[in-house]
């Protein structure tokens, strides 16, 4: 007698749906009481997650003062270049102003001997005088340098300091001055002579 094949597949496959359906049903149930324990053990289930959270939230504080340390120190060290390339600028400026007062200087020693065989007195006077203003422009000079490299040095405490703070002071702009008066009494003692 032949099998009836297609009788026992079918059989088969209607056993298989009926586990199949029966194990669906249970999971369905067991999923809905879990639904219910979990909205009873929310509490729980947040409370052990809390911890993570916590600790999250810690890095994060962590990260950001961090971030800021390295912002202020971004800040700082801008704020000191600007500082040393504002003292380097009035350093230069000063020295500058030296080297011209020593050529004028050494300049005007050539009238000198001019002046001392042919000129008069005025004229003596006048190139005494100018050697006076030229010589202390070049103390005045030296002494605002001094206290450029003074304020930049101070500015390494750097809290609120201001490129605007790093200057020569007064003998900076007494020396320009200074030299400007002394080449002038040089060049009136020539014009005497």
């Amino acid at each position: 007698m032949p099998l009836p094949w297609l009788r026992l597949l079918d059989a088969a496959i209607g056993v298989t749906d009926l586990v199949r359906s029966r194990r669906i049903r249970s999971l369905s149930r067991a999923s809905s009481r879990d639904a219910e324990g979990d909205a009873q053990d929310g509490r729980n289930s947040k409370l052990s997650r809390r911890p993570f959270f916590d600790r999250e939230a810690a890095l994060v504080e962590l990260e950001r003062q961090r971030l800021e340390s390295e912002r202020l120190r971004a800040e700082r060290a801008a704020g000191l270049e600007l500082i040393r390339q504002t003292g380097d600028r009035e350093i230069g400026r000063l020295r500058l102003l030296v080297g011209i007062a020593v050529i004028s200087w050494a300049g005007t020693l050539w009238f000198a001997a001019r002046l001392v065989g042919s000129g008069g007195i005025g004229a003596r006077i006048t190139l005494g005088a100018g050697w006076l203003l030229l010589l202390s422009a070049i103390a005045l000079a030296f002494a605002g340098q001094a206290r450029v490299a003074r304020s930049v040095q101070q500015a390494g405490d750097w809290s609120a300091a201001a490129p605007d703070s790093v200057s020569s002071g007064a003998s900076g702009a007494a020396a320009l001055w200074l030299l400007v008066g002394g080449l002038a009494l040089a060049s009136l003692a020539a014009l005497i002579a």
